[in-house]
C-alpha cells in the first residue's frame, strides 16, 4: 500500500508566489511599469526571464536572492505536514509539480530542511550564468490547449505514473494538493479512487465547483483545505493512524 502525494508549490507549500517574492530584491522593491506590463497570458516563464535580466542589470547577486527567497513564509500548518510526511516515507511518495523554478524551490526546501521529503521536483529549470544572471527555461513542450505553454501538469503526472509503473510501483491513491488554475488539468485526469485537495477560496476550488455546476464534475473525490493541518488529518485517516 503506497500513496502518491502531488504538491503544487506557490500558494500551496509556500503562502506566496515565489516568482513575485523575488521582486523584493529589485531597486525600491518594485519593477518598472514597462517590464510589469510586458507579461502575456500563458507566457509567464519568458516574463520571469526578463525580470531576472532586470535584477542582474541592477547588480542583484545570487546571495541576496537566496537570502530573500528563504524568508518566504510556509502556508499555515505546512511545516507540521511536511514533518509528518517525512516520518512516513515508507507509505508516501511525494512530488512537486510547479510553475516556479528549480533554483527557488531548491533554496526554500533546503533552508527549511524539507528537500528529503520530496522524491522528485518537476518545475522550470533555472541556473546562474557565469556573469551571475539567473536564467529560466520552459519545463517542456506539450499539446494541451488548457495549459500555459511551458507546463502541462497532467502530462507531468501521467509520465511520472507511467515511469513508476515500469519500475513496478503503483499507488493505492493519488492525493493532489494545489490551488491554481493550472492544477485543474491534472485533477480532471484523476480517477475515482483519487482525491483532489484544492485550497479553500482559491482558483482551483472555484473551477472544480464550476465543473460540478456545469454537470461535468471531476471523477475523483474533492476535499478543500484552509490549513495544511486539514491535509494531515486526512492523511492520518488514510493510513488509519
Amino acid at each position: 500500500m503506497k500513496f502518491l502525494l502531488v504538491f503544487d508549490f506557490d500558494h500551496t507549500i509556500v503562502d506566496e508566489n515565489s516568482d513575485t517574492w523575488i521582486v523584493k530584491c529589485a531597486p525600491e522593491k518594485k519593477l518598472p511599469n514597462g517590464l510589469r506590463n510586458s507579461y502575456r497570458p500563458g507566457h509567464w516563464t519568458e516574463y520571469m526571464g526578463r525580470v531576472f535580466v532586470y535584477l542582474g542589470d541592477n547588480g542583484v547577486k545570487e546571495d541576496e536572492m537566496r537570502r530573500t527567497m528563504t524568508t518566504i513564509p510556509f502556508t499555515a500548518g505546512m511545516v507540521d505536514l511536511l514533518g509528518f510526511i517525512g516520518k512516513k516515507k515508507e507509505l508516501f511518495d511525494c512530488i512537486i509539480v510547479s510553475d516556479s523554478n528549480t533554483v527557488f524551490i531548491d533554496w526554500i526546501l533546503k533552508a527549511a530542511d524539507f528537500h528529503k521529503v520530496f522524491d522528485e521536483v518537476f518545475t522550470n529549470p533555472a541556473a546562474f550564468t557565469s556573469t551571475g544572471y539567473l536564467t529560466v527555461q520552459n519545463f517542456h513542450a506539450h499539446h494541451c490547449e488548457k495549459c500555459p505553454k511551458n507546463l502541462c501538469k497532467r502530462k507531468v503526472l501521467k509520465e511520472f505514473l507511467d515511469k513508476q509503473l515500469e519500475r513496478g510501483v503503483s499507488y493505492t491513491q493519488i492525493v493532489y494538493i494545489g490551488d491554481g488554475g493550472n492544477d485543474l488539468c491534472p485533477v480532471i485526469f484523476l480517477k475515482k479512487d483519487d482525491i483532489a485537495m484544492p485550497r479553500q477560496g482559491y482558483t482551483l476550488e472555484k473551477k472544480i465547483s464550476q465543473l460540478a455546476q456545469d454537470l461535468s464534475p471531476v471523477e475523483c473525490s474533492v476535499l478543500a483545505w484552509s490549513s495544511a493541518i486539514d491535509i494531515m488529518s486526512y492523511l492520518k485517516l488514510l493510513i488509519k493512524e
